[in-house]
């Protein structure tokens, strides 16, 4: 899905989170809104003046297809079958939205660090991921952890992840990619 930005009429109830404070609300069916962004596994509104997101699970409430969007309801493995690819993580994660940035996380740099921790007695390999936010204040920090969280359990022969909030050193907008300058038109 992309993020043009198209307005619709909410066909059901719908849960939502309001953006930044992460407060959850009731979108009301009937209710007419504009897709702001519609990226990874979420759908960002404009509901009354006010940013919204919407996990994409709902999405057909909205009148989208579920099919256009990245589902990271995988659940991790008791037992892995081998060793995990830390690229694949890294790339998985590019699937990963903060709801006001139209860029990725990795592409955003707010992914520090991805560590696999393996015990083989026990065939089990637990990624670490040590992530920032834009701001340290964002009300969106624990549902962006969450989407990094679900994804990362969602690659191959992964059997636990841990998600730490770290802010040292504090985000700049120097640790975007080149590829995240450019769809912001930072370049």
């Amino acid at each position: 899905m992309s993020s043009k930005r198209s307005w619709l009429t909410i066909a059901e109830e719908v849960d939502a989170v309001l953006v930044p404070s992460g407060m959850p609300f009731i979108i009301p069916a009937g209710t007419s809104v504009e897709i702001t962004q519609a990226k990874g596994s979420s759908i960002t509104i404009n509901v009354n003046g006010q940013l919204a997101r919407i996990d994409s699970k709902f999405a057909e409430k909205l009148g989208l297809d579920p099919a256009d969007f990245k589902d990271n309801s995988t659940s991790t493995q008791e037992i892995a079958d081998g060793p995990v690819d830390v690229e694949q993580i890294w790339e998985a994660l590019k699937s990963c939205y903060d709801p006001e940035i139209p860029v990725n996380v990795v592409d955003l740099g707010l992914i520090y660090d991805i560590e696999i921790k393996t015990n083989d007695e026990q065939t089990q390999n637990h990624v670490c991921i040590q992530m920032t936010l834009t701001a340290p204040g964002c009300g969106m920090g624990s549902i962006i952890m969450q989407d990094v969280e679900s994804t990362a359990s969602s690659v191959a022969n992964v059997t636990a992840v841990t998600v730490e909030m770290v802010f040292d050193p504090v985000w700049n907008r120097d640790m975007i990619s080149e590829a995240g300058k450019l769809e912001l038109g930072l370049l």
